[in-house]
Parts: C-alpha cells; structure tokens; sequence
C-alpha cells in the first residue's frame, strides 16, 4: 500500500472534490498536505492508492466519507485573540452599541476549533454590561465544530487571552485534566456553532453586526472570493464591521464596504 505517493492525476481529482465542495483551491504544492491527511483513510479502508479512495469517496457507498475527507483537507489554523487591534476595534463598537443599548449580533464566520468565537464572547461579555448579545460561529468542517462546542483546549493556546478573561471566563484544568483549559460554561452556553459552507446559498442567519472572516480567501479564486464576500456581506447590516486577515485584501471583489483602518471595513 502506497500511502505515501500520489500521482498528478489523483491529486487533479482532489483539487477538484475541495473546489466542489468548499470552494478551496488546493495548489500543486500542496500535494503533501493531501498525502499526509489521507493516508489513515486509505488504510482504514485498505485501499491501495489515492485513486480507489478517491473512487470510494465518488460512488457514495459510504455517504459520511465525503464530510470526513472536507474535514481533513479543510486548512484550520487559529488562536485565542489572534490580531489584538481587531479586537480593539470590536472593544469600541461594542461599547458605541452598550451606551445606545443595542443588541449586538457577532458571526465568526471561519471559526474553526473555536478560539476566534470565544474571544469575541469573552470581550462582548466583558463590554456589553447588559446589553444583548450573541455570538455565532460557523465552519465547514464539522470535526473542528465538535471541538469548538466542547471549548476543551490545551492550556499553551492561552497565552494571548488577557489575565482578567482568562481568570474570569476559562477554568484550569486538575487531575486528569491538568494542563488543559475550559471555557466556562455560563460563556459557552451565549456562543451558537453550526455548519455553515460559505461557497453554497446560506441559510437563514438573521443579519450581524460585526463579521470575521479572516484568513479564509487566501484559499480561494477571485471569482469565488467574490461570490463569499457577497453572500456574507448580504448579512451584515448597513454601517457594521466586516473584518479580514491582514493578508487578504477586497481589491476587486466589493464595492459595498469603505476601508477603516488595515483589514477592517465598514459596509455602506
């Protein structure tokens, strides 16, 4: 059994499934990332090459299989706090919306395991003072869903979440547990998680205030990140925050935002 290798025609054909199913283009450099996240597949079904899973994947014998391979190849990288100055933006306009006695509706529109969606709880917690809040978070991938709604982590991803948060709203983990953390369920119970594929028609979401899509276009071509972009944008509300990773940029793809500061957008 050849887990290691895969041919250019195989990889074609996975190139092909991710577009299909999350609008994700895998480049050729990428032929590692596919070999290294399959191969337990294909000795799970000990199949000979990436060609018959791929095959086992087309035929729909086995109908979960396909969510099991989105997952795998779905690239999720994130951290508590991740770009303090998004946060420091949020701070403002969460408190803009406590002194008017708004509600505030924050979707993490990429949120992978979680962190994301709970620093964004964490501040609106923090800020709000009894103002209505919520928090949704969605991804593609159901496997990183399931961890985000446990809020279980290793303790090393707390090194960015601020002292007083991290004593307030996270609970240290002893005995069995020790070296992990906990989001502290009360905080859990505001934060709702659901599949969501931004590369299909979205399902009935309500409209937002603020949205974080950051670091998911980087994957995408233009015409696909535009077609996201108009989607996602359909539910943010006109003069709420639409917020990016610092790598990605909206030339080209919208003209329904103005810029506020790097990465940061209001909608018009």
């Amino acid at each position: 059994m050849k887990t290691n290798t895969i041919t250019d025609q195989e990889f074609r054909q996975f190139q092909r499934f991710i577009f299909d199913a999350a609008g994700i283009n895998l480049s050729p450099a990428k032929k590692a990332l596919v070999v290294g996240r399959l191969a337990k597949r294909l000795a799970h079904y000990r199949v000979d090459s990436y060609g018959e899973y791929f095959r086992l994947l087309e035929c729909g014998n086995v109908p979960d299989e396909a969510q099991v391979a989105v997952d795998l190849l779905t690239t999720n990288e994130t951290y508590f706090f991740r770009e303090a100055k998004h946060f420091d933006m949020l701070r403002e306009f969460a408190r803009a919306a406590r002194n008017h006695m708004r509600p505030m509706r924050v979707w993490s529109a990429a949120s992978s395991t979680g962190e994301e969606a709970y620093s964004i709880a964490m501040m609106l917690a923090d800020c709000m003072d009894g103002a209505p809040w919520e928090v949704f978070g969605s991804d593609v991938s159901t496997r990183v869903l399931q961890k985000a709604r446990a809020g279980h982590y290793p303790m090393e991803r707390a090194t960015q979440i601020p002292s007083p948060y991290l004593k307030k709203y996270c609970l240290k983990g002893i005995d069995g547990q020790k070296g992990t953390l906990l989001i502290d369920r009360a905080l859990r119970s505001r934060v709702q998680f659901a599949q969501v594929n931004l590369n299909a028609a979205l399902p009935q979401l309500g409209t937002f205030d603020v949205i974080f899509l950051r670091n998911v276009m980087i994957y995408f071509n233009s015409e696909t990140k535009r077609q996201v972009v108009g989607r996602v944008l359909s539910l943010l509300r006109q003069g709420g925050l639409f917020i990016i990773g610092h790598s990605e940029s909206l030339n080209d793809v919208t003209e329904a935002v103005e810029g506020v500061m790097p990465s940061v957008y209001r909608k018009r």
